[in-house]
């Protein structure tokens, strides 16, 4: 299945502005925001926290499925596809992240 095929099954993101990933000192480390370019990303990052409660290594092994293509197109080119080289480094042994959301007004 193609990262668009995914997408259409996974739950809507328009009550979302943004969700913030914590590192385990609850620093944020990334944020990704409804906006275009960013949204499949949001999308996903949203479904892995509603499903796993946060972005383990099951959750990680889930995302990089749902993204696809995308996800070798990352494994060739570190750098390209920031929201999936977390993916893989937390399937590499990287920790956790927790997702904490950030709704839209």
């Amino acid at each position: 299945m193609s990262f668009a095929e995914n997408l259409k099954k996974l739950p809507g993101i328009s009550h979302l502005a943004a969700v913030n990933l914590l590192d385990k000192e609850e620093s944020v480390v990334a944020t990704i925001e409804n906006k275009a370019g960013s949204q499949g990303s949001l999308a996903v990052y949203n479904h892995l926290a509603q499903t796993y409660g946060s972005i383990n290594l099951e959750a990680a092994k889930k995302g990089l499925e749902i993204f696809a293509e995308h996800t070798d197109d990352a494994r060739l080119h570190a750098g390209k596809h920031p929201n999936i080289d977390r993916l893989l480094a937390i399937e590499s042994g990287a920790p956790a992240l927790r997702v904490k959301h950030v709704f839209a007004v």
